[in-house]
């Protein structure tokens, strides 16, 4: 005996795949801005380092560097200002897992003191300041007010100008290469009103802890949207330009406390030079 009602709700089904198939007919889930799914990046994972012992590493040098935003080297780590959804900045993406506490931020690089998340919410807030305007009432008496600024918490990554960072170059003889390994991240940022003080240090962040939301994210790339690499890739493969601020010296003093203008350019070059040589000498040709 022919049951009617499951005839009934296989010609439903039917119906309903026949729909799906026909060209032209998008269901909701079907729209996407794009014309594949990216999940190479969402789903890539992190090059852990590899285990050092102490006993491997016969020479070190730490150095401190300074990234300018406005190089265009480094423009792809500043940009977009805005929030859009296909982009992200470095400031954004650091400061989304600050506040989402899966990174932590720090007051000093030597990661002693962490921040509080309200002392870093507090930092990203600025209010505009008060404006004195008048409302009229029913009878129509003018009342002089004071209204409150505008809050504004976006503001910070258009101010993002220099990214401050601090990283250990080692030779590991068990691997006979020269490496180098980044311990701090510092975010220097030009706040509204001072700018005659100059970019002033926001928080430091760990950069090891950084690098597993860094190989998520991707970077424009000017030349191919099809092959964007990561945050992780840039500074894996050191694609940024950068100024050489500081060494480990007995002083413990920046380039800054005894050169400027050229002669600062050119001990951050020496400085450099002094690695590519070291490295250079290593070897007999």
């Amino acid at each position: 005996m022919i049951n009617f009602r499951n005839i009934l709700f296989l010609a439903v089904i039917l119906s309903a795949l026949n729909v799906k198939a026909q060209p032209g007919v998008f269901q909701p889930g079907d729209y996407r801005d794009g014309i594949y799914d990216k999940e190479n990046s969402v789903n890539r994972r992190f090059i852990p380092y590899t285990h050092l012992r102490e006993g491997d590493v016969n020479w070190e040098k730490r150095v401190w560097r300074k990234l300018d935003m406005r190089e265009k080297q480094n423009q792809q780590l500043y940009y977009p200002v805005d929030i859009v959804t296909s982009r992200i900045s470095l400031m954004q993406l650091v400061l989304k897992y600050v506040l989402a506490g899966q990174i932590i931020a720090f007051v000093d690089e030597e990661f002693l003191q962490p921040y509080e998340l309200s002392a870093i919410r507090n930092k990203i807030v600025i209010q505009g300041d008060s404006v004195d305007t008048e409302e009229f009432l029913a009878d129509g008496t003018s009342v002089p007010i004071r209204k409150p600024g505008v809050i504004d918490s976006t503001w910070i990554y258009a101010n993002f100008t220099e990214l401050e960072l601090k990283e250990d170059w080692f030779f590991d003889k068990q691997k006979s290469v020269l490496e180098v390994r980044i311990l701090a991240m510092g975010f220097n940022v030009l706040k509204p009103g001072k700018e005659e003080i100059g970019p002033i240090n926001q928080f430091y962040v760990y950069f090891p802890a950084c690098r597993p939301f860094f190989a998520k994210h991707e970077v424009y790339n000017a030349k191919n949207d099809a092959e964007r690499r990561t945050f992780e890739d840039i500074f894996w493969k050191r694609q940024f330009s950068s100024v050489a601020t500081k060494e480990t010296n007995v002083y413990d003093r920046t380039i800054d406390r005894y050169a400027r203008g050229i002669d600062a350019l050119l001990e951050s070059d020496r400085i450099k030079n002094d690695i590519f040589r070291w490295e250079h000498d290593l070897w007999h040709f």
